[in-house]
């Protein structure tokens, strides 16, 4: 079955240089640190699935947010062209199908980049009545802690005793705590980030931060200096270079991961997520020749 499918390393990534998410192909957002890409991994699945945790008994099975579609057989998985917006599209077995719409807010807002740590999810359905349930687990502390549990009119806060979370939603809130199946009959927003309230309508500002988003990496893809060939190719790899810096300082981060070993019964399993120089000049370098000096000048 579709939701069996847990821990698999063909991930895709989302980001905004200030922090990242990486989800499988079912949708599933199985690593993401916050606030930044050296803080806590509240979703953690990726590293830290419970052997313990069963199909018909997974409330061991932690550190992870996905919209489990009932009876689900199929999944599909692609950017939204030349931007680092990620649409996965999930069938059940009666042909219903949805998609999830997932990217981390990045432009241009009164000339300073507006990127929140924050992961936006847009679910409408495609065709037929799916059902589906969503499970939202963050953790704190490396998996250790499960975080107390809050809820107001139309969000919910994850608490911890150095971090809080919100989900801030047009979904109901106690559909999203207790697990319950729902159809999904209209498009549902998803805001998940720091605890703060929104100023307007979460499914218009949903729209317009994926709008604004779209723009943003369409005008970074258009600056390239690529060749008539492989460019597609190229343009993915220097979004996706892009998303491992941290703006911030101007850090180029090796991976986005740790613990994941480099080959399977290696013990190179180190914390990748620092700024190692060799690895930064490789990538710099790269960057370079596709015309964006601008990561080099924020690096030195």
């Amino acid at each position: 079955m579709l939701n069996n499918v847990k821990n698999d390393l063909n991930l895709a990534v989302i980001g905004n240089c200030s922090f990242s998410a990486l989800i499988n192909m079912q949708g599933r957002i199985a690593w993401s640190c916050m606030p930044h890409f050296d803080g806590d991994p509240v979703f953690c699945s990726l590293v830290n699935e419970d052997p313990k945790a069963t199909k018909n008994n997974d409330e061991q099975d932690i550190g992870f947010w996905d919209f489990e579609l009932i009876d689900g057989v199929k999944s599909e998985q692609s950017y939204i062209p030349n931007t680092a917006v990620l649409e996965t599209i999930l069938t059940d077995k009666n042909g219903n199908s949805l998609k999830i719409i997932d990217f981390a807010p990045r432009y241009m807002h009164y000339r300073r980049r507006f990127k929140p740590s924050a992961i936006c999810r847009i679910v409408e359905p495609l065709n037929g009545s799916p059902r589906i349930k969503i499970r939202l687990r963050p953790v704190f502390d490396y998996g250790q802690t499960q975080p107390k549990i809050t809820r107001g009119g139309n969000h919910i806060r994850y608490v911890s005793s150095d971090l809080t979370l919100r989900l801030t939603t047009n979904a109901p809130p106690v559909y999203v705590m207790n697990e319950t199946p729902f159809i999904c009959d209209k498009r549902y927003t998803f805001y998940f980030g720091p605890d703060e309230p929104l100023r307007q309508n979460i499914d218009v500002t949903g729209i317009r931060y994926l709008e604004e988003t779209e723009n943003y990496w369409r005008e970074f893809a258009r600056g390239l200096a690529i060749p008539f060939e492989w460019q597609e190719a190229l343009i993915r790899a220097a979004i996706t270079l892009k998303l491992c810096t941290f703006e911030e300082t101007g850090a180029v981060l090796a991976a986005l991961t740790s613990s994941i070993p480099e080959a399977p019964g290696s013990q190179r399993n180190w914390d990748y997520r620092f700024c190692w120089m060799r690895d930064s000049l490789f990538v710099i370098n790269a960057l370079n020749r596709l015309g964006t000096t601008k990561t080099m000048e924020d690096y030195i």
